[in-house]
C-alpha cells in the first residue's frame, strides 16, 4: 500500500509458493499499521469512551486492512490464481464486512463511512491494475482511507459523526499522508524536497482553517506540528535520511507517529476516561 514498509519485508517468490492455502497472510507493511493504530486511537480518544462497539469497529477496520493485502497480491498476479491470497482475502472480507453490517445496523450513521471505504479499495484496485499502486496521489488516497477508522470508531462509540470528528478524520490523514513525501525522498526520481514543503504548506493552511471554523481545538491543531518537526530534521540531515539503512528511517517514522498519537490523544481525552 505505501512506501513506509522495506522491500525486504515482502516475502519472496519462493517463500510464497512454499505456503499452504491455509496458512494465514498478514500485511507485511508495519508502517499502516501504525497508521490504523493512531487512527483509531485518536477516534475513541474523541469520543472520551471505550464500548463493546469500540473495539467491534477496531476488530472491523483491522480485518479490512488484511484483506487489503491478499487482494492486491492476487491481483498482481494477473491470470496465475492463488489459493492462498483468495482463500484468505475472502476470508477476511467476508468478516469485517459481517462485522461492519451489524455495526451499520446499530449504527447507521457508519453507512457512508463503510462507504467511503468502499469506494477507497476500487481506487486501489484500479492503481494497481495501472501499475500506479505507489503514486502519491493514490497513496494520499490510501493513507486518508485508512484515517476514515478515525470516523468509524468515534460514530461506533458515539452513535454520531460530528464536524469535530471529521476534522480530526482530516488532520489524521494530513499527517500521515506527510510520510510519503518523506519516505520517497530516498528514491532518486523522486528526492526533491519541493514536493514535502509544498504538501506541508498546504496543511499547515488547511489545518488552522480547521481550527478557525471550530472543527479542531487548539490543542489538537499544534499536535500537527509535530510533522513540521519531523520535515526539519529531515531538511537538516538529508544526507542521512536518503542513505542510512531503511530500518532505521522505519524507526524514526516510527517515533514520530507514536509522539502524534498520544499527543492528539491527549488533547482528546476527559481527565477520566467513562466506563462504556
Amino acid at each position: 500500500m505505501s512506501d513506509l514498509e522495506g522491500v525486504s519485508a515482502l516475502p519472496s517468490e519462493s517463500n510464497r509458493a512454499k505456503k499452504r492455502w491455509y496458512q494465514p497472510t498478514f500485511s507485511p507493511e508495519h508502517g499502516v499499521l501504525l497508521v490504523l493504530l493512531g487512527a483509531v486511537l485518536t477516534g475513541a480518544s474523541l469520543a472520551q469512551a471505550w464500548t463493546s462497539d469500540t473495539s467491534w469497529a477496531c476488530l472491523a477496520a483491522f480485518l479490512a486492512l488484511q484483506a487489503e493485502h491478499p487482494l492486491v497480491v492476487q491481483i498482481k498476479q494477473r491470470r496465475r490464481w492463488r489459493p492462498r491470497y483468495l482463500f484468505w482475502a475472502g476470508l477476511y472480507g467476508l468478516l469485517t464486512s459481517a462485522i461492519t453490517l451489524w455495526l451499520c445496523v446499530r449504527h447507521p450513521v457508519l453507512l457512508w463511512i463503510g462507504g467511503g471505504g468502499i469506494v477507497a479499495l476500487a481506487v486501489d484496485i484500479w492503481a494497481v491494475l495501472q501499475h500506479k499502486q505507489k503514486a502519491i496521489a493514490n497513496e494520499i488516497v490510501m493513507f486518508s482511507a485508512l484515517c476514515l477508522s478515525t470516523l468509524f470508531v468515534y460514530g461506533a462509540t458515539a452513535d454520531t459523526i460530528t464536524v469535530q470528528a471529521i476534522g480530526l478524520w482530516i488532520l489524521n490523514s494530513l499527517f500521515f499522508s506527510g510520510a510519503v513525501f518523506s519516505v520517497k525522498l530516498r528514491k532518486v526520481k523522486t528526492s526533491s524536497l519541493k514536493a514535502a514543503f509544498v504538501y506541508h504548506a498546504g496543511a499547515i493552511a488547511l489545518v488552522v482553517l480547521l481550527y478557525q471554523l471550530g472543527w479542531l481545538s487548539l490543542f489538537t491543531a499544534l499536535a500537527s506540528a509535530i510533522a513540521l518537526l519531523k520535515l526539519a530534521i529531515i531538511t537538516q540531515w538529508q544526507h542521512w535520511y536518503r542513505s542510512c539503512r531503511f530500518e532505521y528511517i522505519a524507526r524514526f517514522e516510527t517515533y514520530f507517529a507514536l509522539s502524534y498519537t498520544v499527543l492528539v490523544a491527549l488533547t482528546l481525552l476527559p481527565p477520566k476516561l467513562p466506563h462504556g
